[in-house]
């Protein structure tokens, strides 16, 4: 059995020291800042760890549990209630749009252009959306006011976690944004080519594209060169 206990223990191990993390300084100290998988993330600062989207309940094996979880979506990729109970624990705090909240019903509820401040946080939730994609002729994948993106404020900087979205005009008047996580993937969301001229028209500090299964990143990269925009680049699906 110790021997069981141990192999786990060094699994989880190797799995947390081979999630790559990036630091950034804020006026309140710094946010750390882990990709998990897909549209999954992980924000820690002052003590406190946000989880984004958790999915895969295999990817969280020796990672702290959340003080705040952030839901964007109903998509199994971004709302998955196992996943939930595993990075949960007492007094975690959950928000959500209304959408997700009816199954996850004990998540804090933030629509379209509401915030909310919460551990040295502030937490606005931002439209996202599609504007021509959908499942059959007029549909669509995600139906405007149904998600969430979020834009977070910590002492002073601004991260943007966009969510499944098109380039939105919403996305595109955002200001100030200091570290963004755009998606781009078809059919769900937009092209890398589409994304780029969105992430053009914001102008971010730095840019990560996330929730890009399939995608030509260099196509991003490509629209993006002469822009000012950092991109950076993170393997998003390492096993």
């Amino acid at each position: 059995m110790k021997t069981v206990v141990l192999a786990v223990v060094c699994a989880a191990l190797a799995i947390c020291a081979s999630r790559p993390s990036d630091t950034f300084e804020t006026s309140a100290g710094a946010v750390k800042i882990t990709p998990i998988q897909h549209a999954s993330l992980m924000i820690e600062a002052g003590g406190k760890v946000i989880h984004v989207d958790p999915v895969g309940p295999e990817f969280y094996e020796g990672l702290p549990q959340a003080d705040l979880i952030l839901i964007t979506d109903i998509h199994g990729d971004h709302m998955a209630p196992p996943t939930i109970a595993k990075v949960k624990k007492a007094g975690t705090t959950i928000i959500a749009p209304a959408a997700v909240a009816k199954t996850v019903t004990e998540a804090q509820v933030l629509g379209n252009g509401e915030s909310k401040t919460l551990s040295g946080w502030t937490i606005e939730a931002v439209p996202m959306y599609n504007l021509t994609r959908g499942p059959s002729a007029g549909k669509l994948f995600h139906d405007k006011g149904r998600g969430n993106g979020y834009v977070l404020t910590y002492g002073g900087k601004k991260f943007y976690i966009a969510g499944d979205t098109e380039g939105v005009p919403e996305m595109r008047a955002l200001k100030n944004i200091d570290v963004a996580f755009v998606c781009m993937n078809l059919p769900y969301t937009m092209p890398p080519d589409e994304a780029a001229e969105a992430v053009k028209a914001f102008k971010p500090k730095v840019v990560y594209p996330y929730h890009y299964r399939g995608s030509d990143l260099a196509v991003f990269q490509k629209g993006l060169e002469g822009s000012g925009v950092e991109v950076r680049l993170r393997d998003w699906y390492a096993k």
